[in-house]
């Protein structure tokens, strides 16, 4: 009891009923509901764009790999392209088909007998009589050999041996394989010729025969004869040879 005037006491306070308590209720979770919802609609965004983009990446380095496949011009050196196998394996054929023709194109040194004081002496006479014995031509090629233009003589022996042929096929073969070991550009062993004799070539290449080279086998000639002759006439190779002999016929 209380008396009038007097406030009510908390505990006199009413009970909320059960429709307000369901209203309050419902009226607090409401309030947080929006906010819930956006997290969620964050979430499921995110969660969609972090599943779209390594796909969306991929696509574009699955392209790039098959463009760099195809590439016939990459710049990396750890590339897979297919093409770099092919253009090494080019490379290794031409390397070993060139050494093949250089192991063709050089002759070994002519077999022939051990020469006499005699043919020594006459070496000094000529250059003729000097490439006239296959041992002249012997000590001559050692003597060009320690000056590196051992290609000089050896053009000039394939020129010799290309006249001694009668075959047409054999004949191109050998034309070409000269034309390719002494006379082009590319060649390691190229010999030293004129623009004139080069053109003469070039058109007698269109139908090789033995005397293809001719114009120019004259011109190596001429260039070891004034060259090359004098230096080996008073090199060590001759000289010793010559002694050798000498000492020898003394003996005898």
């Amino acid at each position: 009891m209380r008396g009038a005037g007097e406030p009510p006491s908390p505990g006199d306070q009413p009970a909320a009923t059960g429709g307000e308590a369901g209203e309050d209720s419902r009226r607090g979770p409401a309030a947080d509901t929006p906010m819930g919802s956006e997290r969620m609609e964050m979430r499921k965004r995110q969660m969609s764009t972090t599943q779209e983009t390594p796909g969306a990446a991929q696509a574009p380095l699955s392209a790039g790999n098959r463009g760099s496949n195809a590439c016939c011009f990459c710049w990396c050196c750890c590339c897979s392209c297919s093409c770099l196998t092919v253009r090494n394996q080019d490379e290794e054929r031409a390397r070993r088909t060139s050494h093949e023709l250089q192991a063709e194109g050089i002759p070994n040194c002519e077999e022939s007998p051990a020469p006499t004081l005699e043919e020594v002496n006459a070496w000094a006479q000529s250059f003729d009589k000097l490439m006239l014995t296959p041992a002249g031509r012997n000590a001559f090629r050692e003597f060009l050999r320690t000056e590196f233009s051992e290609e000089n003589m050896l053009f000039w022996m394939a020129c010799e041996e290309l006249k001694q042929e009668s075959n047409k096929s054999v004949i191109e073969e050998k034309a070409r394989l000269i034309y390719e070991d002494y006379i082009s550009i590319l060649s390691p062993k190229e010999v030293s010729l004129d623009s004139r004799v080069r053109e003469v070539i070039n058109r007698n290449m269109l139908e090789p025969s033995q005397h293809t080279f001719d114009d120019a086998q004259l011109q190596i000639y001429t260039l070891m004869h004034r060259d090359s002759y004098p230096r080996f006439m008073n090199s060590a190779i001759y000289k010793d040879l010559l002694q050798s002999l000498s000492e020898k016929s003394i003996e005898a």
